[in-house]
């Protein structure tokens, strides 16, 4: 095998392929490593000389390469899911991982393990818990992640170094793992305040943000002065839509620490999502003269306004973050955020350079895409949710018509047709609610294998409704328009068959931009790319396709962007009448609607319909090859 790569995917490719090659390895030697109960196996010795001969080829090829942090966390994540995949025991593929890791990062040596009788003394233990810590607070991560494997390799009940273990692992991306690590020193410690923020921060980072309360609130039940957990549960209601709930966790917050500057950025988010953007500027404005290296509210002046050449002093003091060895997750931020003032003020070369390298950075707290699994399960979804199955569902889980499914790729105008419609006085809008992600990750398996049973149905349709009914308990069709949800359309309809289900249809390439150029959630790790744009996009057409044709035709309505944003009243009436809701003209003024909107169009919303949105991927055509051959808006 050839290690000789020179980018992220190729560190991807190349970490998978070592996977191959360990297994083809084990073959004569370690044929139980792949199954469970493989544990036992490794250690055999002819598995110990499997392993061995395997870690002196890593010597070889990997180590002399030198790789950067990234490359190195790259490589060793795509090593471990390809073992989790051909079935090899998770104990084993951690001990393995771990190794490799070691042995790319330049330690030859593996994590010393307690042996009876033999215990490091506490000040060694210490001095190394200095050091991870040390290591941990200058962004060496990789170098962090082996010295609190270490301490947990001298005592797996160490329930600081576990924590210190999941800031790595969360840094690195590895959020699942991350998430292992927190737990496990919740349960070693179950009085560790920071362990419980710690996990609510990474639930919220993966798009959990109904879990991610009840371990802030444990947070702040142990520690109420924890002020930056009181900061943390506001930006996790916040994204819940929860607002009235956010602003008081904020004002908590201030009440400790008047000049916190996250604090105030946090209360400032809240006034801009409600629409309050003059006192939201003045809240990012104090935070940032309250601290003065607070790059984040400097960076959230630009998204309240299009900006203009008058605001160079901006862009100035922008560039300056940027180039004051921030972290990579703060440079994206700055990034992203000088990327759109290039955008506004039409320097659309500059601002392409700004916003590719914002993704590039972002792409490191992100798990790499995965093109075949997601093929995978387009293909699980086609084969499970059939004509004939749908045909089969009857009354589903629910009869009731309230649910309105607003649904299409991420930027694809989802959020205009939620304001449209919540300007309706017989309907709300829900935001993008996280309760399909939610049931999908807890009943994957099943859902990929078959039609969820009546029982679960029933039981879904219950908990859903009971969700629609604490956000508006009198509006007679509530919106829940989470992107995601495009992908759970088979499912949602077995649960509510005439529940509305409108699909936004924009052109592929300023859908695709569109999301390259915003700073989405690592969960949405497909955007932080042109080629997995691309792919991801050719999937959700396939799959849209597929839903299209085994749908009745009375519980799908298609809205073309381009045409509602050229005659905004036909195609509000054709919405309307497709809700079963009389013609209110009050739905045409929507941008005066003072609802929350927690979406990144929060100010786009609450502007008339504009029409600068449709081809602007025009100003970039000479940056963006890989999406250009994406349907055929290129003609």
């Amino acid at each position: 095998m050839l290690l000789n790569w020179f980018n992220a995917r190729e560190a991807t490719e190349a970490g998978a392929a070592l996977a191959d090659d360990f297994l083809q390895q084990s073959e004569s030697g370690a044929k139980g490593a792949r199954h469970k109960g493989a544990k036992d196996n490794v250690q055999t010795a002819a598995a110990q000389r499997v392993l061995e001969r395997f870690l002196q080829q890593v010597d070889r090829e990997a180590r002399p390469l030198k790789l950067n942090l990234f490359k190195r966390a790259r490589l060793a994540n795509s090593f471990k899911w390809r073992l989790l995949e051909k079935g090899v025991d998770s104990q084993v593929v951690e001990e393995l991982t771990r190794a490799v890791v070691l042995r790319i990062s330049g330690s030859a040596t593996p994590v010393p393990r307690s042996e009876p009788g033999k215990r490091a003394t506490a000040s060694q233990r210490q001095a190394l818990h200095v050091r991870a810590n040390a290591l941990l607070s200058k962004g060496a991560y990789a170098e962090a992640l082996e010295a609190y494997h270490e301490l947990v390799g001298l005592d797996a009940r160490d329930a600081p170094a576990r924590n210190g273990l999941g800031i790595a692992l969360a840094q690195l991306g590895q959020y699942r793992e991350a998430e292992a690590e927190f737990r496990r020193a919740i349960g070693i410690k179950s009085s560790f305040p920071e362990a419980h923020f710690n996990l609510g921060g990474v639930l919220e980072m993966t798009g959990r943000y109904t879990e991610a309360e009840a371990p802030l609130r444990r947070a702040l039940k142990l520690k109420p002065s924890y002020v930056d957990a009181r900061v943390r549960l506001g930006s996790s209601l916040l994204l819940q839509g929860r607002m009235n709930e956010a602003r008081d966790s904020f004002d908590k917050a201030l009440r400790l620490a008047p000049r916190h500057p996250q604090a105030l950025v946090g209360m400032g988010q809240t006034e801009a999502l409600n629409g309050a953007f003059t006192e939201a500027e003045a809240l990012y404005r104090r935070a940032a003269e309250a601290d003065g290296s607070a790059f984040n509210a400097w960076a959230a002046l630009v998204w309240l306004r299009k900006m203009t050449t008058a605001d160079a002093a901006w862009v100035k003091k922008a560039e300056e973050f940027a180039g004051r060895g921030l972290s990579a997750t703060d440079e994206s931020t700055m990034r992203f955020a000088i990327g759109k003032y290039y955008d506004d003020t039409e320097d659309f070369a500059k601002a392409f350079r700004s916003q590719q390298r914002a993704n590039e950075l972002h792409k490191r707290r992100a798990e790499p895409y995965d093109r075949e699994n997601h093929v995978r399960f387009v293909d699980d979804m086609k084969r499970v949710y059939t004509r004939e199955v749908i045909a089969q569902i009857g009354t589903g889980g629910s009869g009731s018509e309230r649910p309105v499914l607003v649904v299409g790729m991420p930027r694809s105008g989802t959020s205009l047709v939620e304001q449209i419609i919540a300007s309706h006085p017989a309907a709300a809008g829900g935001g993008e609610l996280n309760f399909w992600t939610a049931v999908v990750r807890k009943h994957e398996t099943v859902l990929r294998q078959q039609l969820f049973d009546l029982t679960l149905r029933k039981k879904l349709a219950s908990d859903y409704l009971n969700l629609l009914a604490g956000l508006s308990g009198e509006a007679q069709r509530v919106t829940d328009k989470a992107p995601a949800n495009a992908d759970y359309v088979g499912l949602i309809h077995s649960v509510f068959p005439r529940a509305r289900l409108i699909y936004l249809q924009r052109d592929p390439i300023d859908t695709c931009l569109s999301c390259y150029q915003q700073q989405l959630q690592p969960a949405l790790n497909f955007t932080m790319d042109l080629g997995d744009l691309a792919h991801y996009y050719r999937q959700h057409q396939r799959l849209m396709d597929h839903w299209r044709s085994v749908l009745p035709a009375d519980s799908l309505l298609e809205v073309p962007y381009a045409e509602l944003v050229a005659d905004q009243e036909k195609w509000t009436r054709k919405i309307l009448e497709f809700l079963g809701l009389p013609w209110d003209a009050r739905t045409l003024e929507f941008h005066q609607n003072a609802r929350a909107v927690t979406t990144a169009s929060a100010w786009q919303v609450r502007q008339k319909i504009y029409r600068t949105s449709v081809q602007r991927w025009r100003n970039y055509q000479k940056f963006i090859g890989p999406l250009l051959e994406l349907g055929d808006s290129t003609t």
